[in-house]
């Protein structure tokens, strides 16, 4: 396959990084890559299908956790650069342990993921599985990365010592619209640890951060906390980046993100003065 990339334009490390992932996803001789449609999944696609062509398949776990619009953006996106792709309906959300949310939520979500491609992956040849975690997710709480050592699911960005941002360079040089995309947790991260996973509380989630990303804003979260104590009902704890956090001095826009919210089932909507930060949302709010 041809090489996209104009090394001449990358940081030698960069490219030598680059090079070094063709001719390690080459010596896989076929791969199924776990695709979400984020920043690391996409340039993986895109990087295994150069490599191996049709021998490298993207296959995307749909299941409420995963917003509509962001299966629809990665099945485009695949679409678009030719990256052959199926979508599987996993089902972590028969799995009492993932809607229990315990710290290692995320172990029961990438255990049910890998435990389809498993299968898949034999039925149709494919020699190898691998995933989009990289250098940078060292050191971060990461349960998925042990489903993935249980299933010997191969993660190359990592293995190469490819950072996020490498990889954000890597992906303008090729292309992808995901260059500059925000980082995109699944909806259950919204949810504080040990506070039950519910299709109706990531549906109100995916509604009201869909709502705040249509009037602008971009890095984004929507923390749904249940109220205890004294309190009853849905809080919607909203979290925006530095750069945004002056619009909220508008009152029509406060208005219209009051109504809208509470039209979603939120009693009480707060923004959160911390601002955006990557994670869970922490304990739950039991005010008395």
């Amino acid at each position: 396959m041809t090489d996209p990339a104009s090394p001449a334009l990358l940081k030698p490390i960069t490219e030598a990084k680059y090079r070094a992932l063709r001719e390690l996803l080459a010596s896989y001789g076929s791969c199924i890559i776990a695709y979400s449609g984020g920043v690391d999944s996409v340039f993986l696609a895109k990087v295994s299908h150069d490599v191996l062509g049709e021998r490298s398949l993207a296959a995307i776990a749909d299941s409420p956790s995963l917003p509509r619009s962001e299966l629809q953006e990665a099945l485009e996106i695949a679409e678009r650069f030719e990256i052959p792709v199926r979508v599987l309906q996993t089902q972590e959300f028969n799995d009492p342990r993932y809607l229990s949310n315990p710290e290692n939520r995320c172990y029961f979500c990438k255990h049910a993921l890998f435990r389809e491609l498993e299968p898949m992956a034999r039925s149709l040849g494919y020699q190898v599985l691998a995933y989009g975690e990289n250098a940078s997710d060292i050191g971060d709480h990461r349960p998925g990365a042990k489903a993935a050592g249980e299933f010997q699911v191969r993660a190359p960005l990592k293995e190469l010592g490819l950072t996020k941002t490498e990889i954000r360079e890597l992906s303008a040089h090729l292309g992808l619209p995901t260059a500059d995309k925000a980082q995109m947790a699944c909806l259950s991260s919204r949810i504080p640890t040990g506070e039950a996973v519910t299709e109706e509380k990531l549906r109100m989630v995916e509604e009201a951060e869909a709502f705040l990303r249509n009037q602008g804003f971009h890095d984004l979260r929507v923390r749904h906390h249940e109220l205890g104590g004294t309190l009853k009902g849905h809080l919607a704890r909203i979290e925006v980046g530095p750069p945004e956090f002056q619009r909220w001095q508008d009152p029509q826009l406060r208005e219209s993100v009051l109504v809208r919210l509470r039209h979603l089932g939120y009693g009480l909507v707060t923004v959160d003065l911390n601002g955006y930060r990557r994670g869970p949302a922490p304990i739950p709010l039991n005010p008395v």
